[in-house]
Formats: C-alpha cells, sequence, structure tokens
C-alpha cells in the first residue's frame, strides 16, 4: 500500500485567492475547494433548508370548551331586612357580583321565621302535586302561593335503582324551567330544558325530562341590585359598587328585623355536579 508524504516542505494553490500557502495549512471547503485556513468558509445554513413540515392541526390532548356553572356563595351573618308591611327584601351580599334580572335561589337559612316571613317562603322549597312529561307546558305545585307569578324553577328527580345502573344521577334527571304565569298552584307557559341567569350570563342548558308525583320543586326570586358611590382612591376619585340586592315577595312582612342567622347561602337555581 503506497505511503504519502507529510507535506513538511510543500506548498498549495488555494483555490479561491490564487496564493500559496504551505500545504498543512490547507482546508477542504463543502464544496471541494481547497483553500487556505484563513479563507475557509462553511456552508450557509439556508443552503441546506429544514424539511418542509405541515402546521400542527390540533393538540394531542384537548377538551371541549365549556362555561364552568356557578356555585353558591355563603351569605353574611343576618343578611334578609325585612321592613313591616312591605313585600320587599333587601339581603346584603357583599361583592355579590350579581346583575339585575338574575335569578336567585336562597338555601339552607338557619333562622326559621324574620319579620314573620317563614325561612318556606325565602326558599322556595314544594313538591309537584302529579307526575308531568318531557312536553307537559304547565305544572301543579302542591303550594305555589310564595311563588312569584313568573320566574325560574328547578325540579329535582332522584334517580330509581334501575336508573342509576343506567348511568343517571339526580344532576342528569333534574331540569330548569321558566314559567311565565301563576294561577292558584298552577305554573304555566312553561320553557322546558333552559337555564336561569346568574352573574350576568345564562349556563349550559338542562334537558326536560319527565318528573315524577312529590318530586321536590326549588324556586327563586329575580332580583334587582342596589349601588352605591364610594370614594375611590385613584382615578376616577369615585366609583359605583353593589353589596345589596332586593326581592319582591307575594306577602308583606309584619315586623321590622334583620336576621337570617349563620350560615345561609345564595346561588344559581339549579345544582351541577
Amino acid at each position: 500500500m503506497a505511503n504519502y508524504a507529510s507535506g513538511r516542505k510543500a506548498l498549495a494553490i488555494s483555490d479561491r485567492s490564487g496564493l500559496q500557502f504551505p500545504w498543512n495549512e490547507m482546508l477542504t471547503e463543502w464544496n471541494g475547494s481547497f483553500v487556505h485556513y484563513s479563507e475557509y468558509e462553511s456552508k450557509q445554513p439556508q443552503l441546506t433548508p429544514l424539511p418542509l413540515k405541515a402546521d400542527a392541526m390540533a393538540l394531542y390532548k384537548v377538551r371541549p370548551a365549556r362555561k364552568a356553572f356557578s356555585t353558591p356563595t355563603i351569605l353574611p351573618n343576618n343578611p334578609f331586612t325585612m321592613a313591616n308591611g312591605s313585600t320587599t327584601v333587601t339581603i346584603t351580599q357583599p361583592n355579590h357580583n350579581f346583575k339585575t334580572g338574575d335569578a336567585v335561589r336562597f338555601r339552607e337559612i338557619p333562622q326559621q321565621v324574620i319579620g314573620g316571613v317563614s325561612i318556606s317562603t325565602l326558599e322556595l322549597n314544594n313538591s309537584l302535586n302529579g307526575a308531568i312529561t318531557a312536553t307537559d307546558t304547565s305544572i301543579t305545585l302542591n303550594d305555589a302561593s310564595a311563588f312569584p307569578t313568573s320566574g325560574y324553577i328547578y325540579v329535582q328527580t332522584k334517580p330509581t335503582a334501575e336508573q342509576t345502573r343506567a348511568g343517571e344521577n339526580i344532576f342528569t334527571l333534574s331540569e330548569v324551567i321558566r314559567y311565565t304565569s301563576k294561577v292558584g298552584n298552577v305554573l304555566s307557559g312553561l320553557t322546558r330544558g333552559t337555564s336561569a341567569p346568574t352573574y350576568g350570563v345564562s349556563p349550559e342548558s338542562t334537558t326536560a325530562r319527565t318528573h315524577n308525583n312529590a318530586d321536590i320543586v326549588f324556586g327563586s326570586y329575580s332580583i334587582t341590585i342596589l349601588n352605591i358611590t364610594v370614594p375611590n382612591p385613584g382615578m376616577p376619585s369615585t366609583k359605583v359598587v353593589s353589596n345589596q340586592y332586593t326581592i319582591a315577595l307575594t306577602a308583606a312582612a309584619s315586623s321590622n328585623e334583620e336576621g337570617g342567622g349563620f350560615p345561609s347561602f345564595a346561588g344559581p337555581v339549579g345544582d351541577r355536579p
């Protein structure tokens, strides 16, 4: 096998400049040119572009966007203010973020009577008088006297053992219903499988379902917020806040009283898991 000389005394001519340099100081470029190391140029990255790939079409693990369902909020001590002879009740709830026209349902009020108004009137808890189908446009309660003349109700239906085995639960079987008229114990003008406005938005609608005789029915009140103007340390010098709202009862209170105890809750008409 032939041996090559070391080139210690050899000279070479650069392919780039045509100048003479020691052979041992020469390099071969990416294009084959034999040049001195002072003239060497590496290959431009733009001459070797990356392979073209299509834009990503979707994420690997995704979940559909959803509206988070509002949950009941705890009220301060004695949040209800009754005025003798008035059907208007003032509820204190600092920074409540409700909007006028929202439907609010009150729950778990410890005190039994406030200003002559029973807790059942504030919580609006009753039951169906007769089963209803998913298409009925009127329902009958056992006692609708405290319910407003229009608004939203929540019919709560518990699953049977067979329905539980089929994957149903109390949340899938229950339904928010809007009604526009009340005559006696009959609520009519129903919009089935809807949702009630809360915090100025409407949650995902429920599904119209059949409901059984004696299923629990929860009512709600349409609220009107009360605004006050308070000093603001920045600009502008004042700001509008709301720490209270009002509801209208079907019967007037019989005395002046602030009550309700602690804790009680206010929130959306329906329930979600």
